[in-house]
């Protein structure tokens, strides 16, 4: 089903990819190692947020990050200028997105699945607006905790408390890192996902990132800072397997940025009628729009194992429908 066919069937969605939404090939069966290398190839190059990010990374380690030797003790000069540099990166990320989509319209409405508008005068959101609520709990929450796992796990390899990658000699393991980190991070996300919607978290918690059933490049990071502390957990795996100061600072660029990036709301940057880089993921726009349904990423299929994939087709929907009708009718009694 194309995108626009898609658009007139779905009536509810402005915009609809070409449908149905399919999970990577990593775990078909039978294994098809031609079509996974085709699908890591296609995730990278020839321009990906992958490889987007991995330069940002690059250009912090080399020049905008603390000498390792420095970060043995806490301190609160180090500490600053990684806070600074995150917040730069947010606002350059996060705030350009914004800026381009939904402040100068550069794209209008092509490929933008909600286009609904923005919130501004709503009592939903603090200080009644989502943009300004979604930035505030970004910056005073989001770029504070990430700032405080990336020193702590700075502070961890500086004093050998956590195992270290030795460059060159571990330059292919590195490598193999950098492409995997994606990967964990999509499996870790789907468990703490499912967590954070437990009833109990989700109406303390969670909620707050839910107020955001249409969402918006700030709305990525815009959660409690309770939420905060355990989505941006991911990088604590680095006590067990080895990192160095890049691969540390690659795997939370990842976490935060790409957050920003998938929330764009717009399938992409498109340039001379041809989409030129992915950004927002309808799999994940969904989510916001239904709740209960793909709680992960496509790179692992834990929804299909789970029951819980909504693939975008009607059919799927219809599904998804009968699955929510019966989980009420056995809430009730």
């Amino acid at each position: 089903m194309s995108g626009t066919a898609g658009t007139r069937k779905r009536k509810q969605w402005h915009y609809c990819p070409d449908l149905p939404i399919r999970v990577s090939p990593l775990f078909s069966q039978p294994f098809k190692p031609r079509a996974v290398l085709k699908w890591f190839v296609r995730g990278w190059f020839p321009v990906s947020e992958n490889l987007i990010i991995l330069v940002l990374s690059i250009l912090s380690w080399f020049f905008f990050h603390p000498a390792l030797v420095r970060c043995q003790v806490f301190q609160f000069d180090w500490i600053a200028q990684i806070f600074v540099r995150n917040m730069v990166l947010m606002f350059l990320v996060a705030g350009g997105l914004h800026l381009y989509f939904y402040v100068f319209r550069q794209q209008g409405e092509a490929r933008r699945y909600d286009a609904r508008p923005l919130a501004e005068k709503s009592r939903v959101f603090t200080f009644n607006n989502q943009v300004l609520d979604n930035m505030f709990w970004t910056c005073a929450s989001g770029v504070t905790v990430w700032t405080a796992y990336e020193a702590l796990m700075m502070w961890a390899l500086a004093n050998g408390y956590a195992p270290m990658l030795e460059m060159p000699g571990d330059l292919l393991w590195l490598l193999l890192l950098i492409f995997l980190i994606p990967i964990w991070e999509t499996l870790y996300f789907y468990l703490i996902h499912r967590l954070i919607h437990w009833p109990p978290l989700y109406r303390h918690v969670h909620y707050l990132h839910h107020r955001n059933t249409n969402i918006g490049p700030w709305s990525g990071l815009s959660m409690h800072p309770v939420e905060h502390i355990i989505y941006l957990g991911s990088v604590l795996i680095h006590w067990v397997v080895p990192a160095n100061p890049l691969l540390i600072i690659y795997h939370l660029q990842h976490y935060t940025l790409s957050a920003a990036t998938t929330h764009t709301g717009y399938e992409g940057l498109v340039f001379g009628g041809k989409m030129r880089l992915a950004l927002g993921t309808f799999h994940h726009q969904m989510h916001h729009r239904f709740f209960e349904c793909n709680y992960g990423g496509l790179e692992i299929p834990c929804d299909q194992w789970a029951g819980s994939f909504h693939d975008g087709t009607p059919e799927s929907h219809q599904q998804f429908l009968q699955k929510r009708k019966l989980k009420t009718q056995n809430a009730q009694g």
